[in-house]
């Protein structure tokens, strides 16, 4: 049974890699409007989380917040999870620790784990086929100084504005952090 509200679906948004809930501006009052319920927030040390990436160190660690949220929907509900992108990774997680929960998992332009695999499996696979020149100006940044440190990345302005942000709107951009308005722009 999905998690209703008058006979209405409960949605979780779970937003991508560098980006917040702040993505899902134009989504989320269309939904509310249709008389849904919809949550979003912001991931481990995403948007408006206080986290540092350094605290960091893990997928759980990333996906806590969602985590947490799945462990407050009462028994008796259940919700569609939507990730993009790579919150397909996220919702995946919270799906197999809360299969009672989940009526649904949709993955919107999204990593999608298996079973067979190890979860970064995607990854290396995603790696084998995209080839670097189209990573263009993604920064991969280790966490510190020592040899086997975790990597972060950042996307670079060349990358935003030719992949993720090429058709955006003005009105769209308006909702973009302000340093990212000057990066789109090539300030």
């Amino acid at each position: 049974m999905v998690h209703t509200t008058n006979k209405h679906t409960h949605f979780v948004l779970v937003h991508g890699a560098c980006h917040g809930a702040w993505c899902w501006f134009k989504l989320k009052p269309l939904l509310e409007a249709a008389g849904h319920h919809v949550s979003t927030f912001d991931l481990a040390a995403s948007g408006i989380n206080t986290k540092v990436i350094q605290q960091v160190a893990t997928l759980s660690d990333y996906t806590k917040p969602l985590l947490e949220f799945m462990a407050t929907i009462p028994p008796e509900e259940k919700v569609v999870l939507v990730g993009h992108s790579l919150g397909g990774m996220n919702i995946a997680l919270a799906m197999e620790k809360f299969p009672e929960k989940v009526s649904v998992g949709v993955f919107l332009t999204a990593f999608m784990p298996d079973s067979d695999h190890k979860p970064s499996y995607v990854f290396d696979q995603y790696n084998e086929v995209t080839p670097a020149e189209s990573q263009l100006d993604i920064q991969l940044m280790p966490y510190n100084a020592e040899p086997e440190s975790e990597i972060s990345f950042l996307f670079g302005p060349k990358f935003l504005s030719s992949n993720l942000y090429q058709l955006c709107s003005d009105e769209g951009e308006r909702h973009l952090p302000p340093n990212w308005k000057k990066v789109l722009k090539g300030n």
